[in-house]
């Protein structure tokens, strides 16, 4: 199947209030795994190659480029994403290669070259048809930085959604990267009023850190990207070791690498179940509908 669009995946699932899946691409069994679980589910979904991932590979190409040849060969609607992209040169080296939208991250930057160097980003890649994701400020934990008490004020996301013309806006609402427990609590007050402040869609970063039900909430509130990726990962770690303690004598990789690959599609596709099972939140929508007036 052709690949999608990620903007027609998350418009389509902020219309229904339900979560768009991005889930992250580390190599290619989780690649390969993340693509069984959206045609296992028929859930649209996706997949995310961060500049980390970029460096761990080498280039990006040939990770992109697989990711790529999964997602035109799979049955399921696929869109490959470039995230957390901080370098201009994998921008314009991942659109090349067919990638249809990035998250341009300039977040490390004082608040104006943020804006300044998101805005002619986004223009170049406005100009070839690709969707554009952005971050106001860091979400605590990345990149070391821990900050669990960061918020993302709803005017200045205004100002700098207005100031760059970025499609969707990652927000800091109390979530935080590479969580291993999933214990995050989210200020679904401060969801519902960025929600209706914004014209774009909202992206949850840190969701591994975030539980089923709270995902649920947070997306009655207003959220629609829900990225996931640490918690993925500890899935196909704790199989390999599971498997390695069971039979130490293995020395063939893909006997335990396989039965990590089917744990993460089958945690993948249960996660898919959760992002897209509406949590009707009325009092919530009944506050959103005030302030519109």
């Amino acid at each position: 199947m052709p690949l999608v669009p990620a903007s027609s995946i998350v418009d389509a699932a902020r219309e229904a209030r339900v979560g768009a899946a991005a889930f992250n691409v580390i190599h290619l069994e989780t690649a390969e795994a993340l693509v069984t679980a959206a045609e296992r589910t028929d859930t649209p979904l996706i997949l995310q190659i961060s500049e980390n991932c970029i460096r761990y590979h080498g280039s990006l190409l040939p990770i992109t480029r697989a990711t790529l040849a999964l997602a035109e060969d799979s049955t399921a609607h696929i869109a490959v994403h470039l995230d957390h992209i901080t370098d201009a040169d994998l921008v314009h080296q991942g659109i090349a290669a067919g990638v249809g939208s990035v998250m341009v991250d300039a977040s490390a930057l004082p608040y104006a070259e943020n804006v300044a160097t998101t805005a002619e980003l986004t223009s170049w890649c406005h100009a070839r048809g690709v969707y554009v994701e952005a971050e106001l400020g860091k979400v605590g934990g990345k990149d070391g930085v821990h900050a669990p008490g960061a918020r993302t004020d709803p005017d200045e996301a205004l100002s700098f959604v207005r100031a760059t013309g970025v499609d969707a806006l990652a927000v800091a609402v109390g979530s935080s990267h590479a969580m291993h427990e999933r214990t995050a609590v989210l200020d679904k007050d401060l969801i519902a009023a960025l929600r209706t402040a914004l014209p774009v869609p909202l992206v949850l970063h840190g969701s591994s850190g975030v539980p089923d039900d709270e995902l649920r909430r947070a997306i009655a509130a207003g959220m629609t990207k829900i990225n996931i990726s640490t918690h993925l990962v500890s899935v196909f770690t704790h199989s390999i070791r599971e498997t390695l303690a069971a039979n130490p004598a293995l020395v063939d990789s893909r006997k335990y690498v396989k039965p990590a690959r089917e744990a993460v599609a089958e945690e993948a596709a249960r996660l898919l179940g959760v992002l897209t099972t509406p949590a009707a939140e009325p009092e919530l929508y009944a506050a959103q509908a005030s302030v519109r007036g």
